[in-house]
């Protein structure tokens, strides 16, 4: 039997380990009018759809006359679902992964799923699309070129206290997002550690019917938004910290006055060092010699 050329033995056997495709699929967050012709294609020509909610993706499925299977890609079963979309990609499977809205692995599931891809040498290739950060960030009026996303607030405790203290003291815009049953929760906290003055701008159902922008100072928006019953999804875009020299009388005025309201010192230090962007410990000291 005549031997192959290597170099064709070789082209047979790159052949026999080829690993599939990843595709990223960026989905409305809204509006179906945004949905793009590269979505319909890359949803019709994979092999499956893993989606985070598969319900929903059902009816964009159904809206773009595509009939790729689904399956579920969400937080409960991310673990056992990577290892299986491996799996898929070293067979040389064609895969899509959608959310719920938005792109994958942006304050949603799809980190998992890149680094499976890229553990087994697949490609991994991104359908871009729309993004509620980025259009709040884009009519919110604030300085775009540097900004920080924070995704969902932490529900609660010290990984919440922290995160609302690194935003109280960034200079840069800050884009949040916001649910509907933490609302109220989520604006009070940000009043109380970043100031009542500081503006923001709160996106409403961005895209869809009752799209609505709401922009004011944290105390306003406390004040308004707590007569409303919250609906749909919410957006925040909030201007970043003055970068101005620290006024350490001011700040020890505000921990007297908030000593006096009924805070610790220890609390009441903290956070009002974190809005001034002073020394903890110089606050602390200082807060000692007002009262002696």
């Amino acid at each position: 039997m005549m031997a192959v050329p290597h170099s064709v033995a070789a082209w047979i056997s790159m052949l026999a380990h080829v690993t599939g495709k990843l595709i990223l699929c960026a989905t409305p967050i809204g509006n179906l009018g945004d949905t793009s012709a590269r979505l319909r294609d890359a949803l019709a020509t994979a092999d499956l759809v893993y989606a985070e909610d598969t319900r929903r993706a059902a009816k964009l499925l159904r809206a773009l006359d595509v009939r790729t299977s689904l399956r579920s890609y969400f937080v409960g079963n991310e673990q056992d679902r990577a290892q299986e979309l491996s799996g898929r990609l070293a067979d040389g499977e064609t895969i899509a992964l959608v959310t719920d809205a938005g792109m994958p692995s942006i304050a949603d599931p799809g980190l998992s799923a890149v680094r499976a891809a890229v553990a087994v040498g697949a490609e991994v290739t991104v359908v871009p699309g729309p993004s509620a950060a980025t259009a709040a960030l884009a009519i919110s009026g604030f300085p775009a070129e540097r900004f920080v996303f924070e995704g969902f607030l932490p529900r609660k405790g010290k990984e919440r206290r922290s995160r609302l203290e690194a935003i109280a003291a960034e200079t840069r815009t800050t884009v949040l997002f916001g649910a509907k049953a933490r609302l109220m929760r989520d604006l009070t906290d940000l009043r109380d550690y970043l100031g009542g003055v500081r503006q923001l701008v709160v996106t409403r159902e961005l895209t869809k019917a009752f799209e609505e922008v709401w922009r004011g100072s944290l105390d306003e928006a406390v004040d308004a938004w707590s007569e409303r019953e919250p609906r749909g999804e919410f957006t925040f875009v909030i201007a970043g910290a003055a970068e101005e020299a620290p006024d350490i009388d001011h700040a020890v005025s505000e921990v007297n006055a908030a000593i006096n309201a009924g805070e610790s010192m220890t609390n009441g230090v903290r956070r009002v060092a974190t809005r001034h962007g002073v020394s903890r410990r110089e606050l602390y000291e200082a807060v000692l010699r007002s009262q002696q």
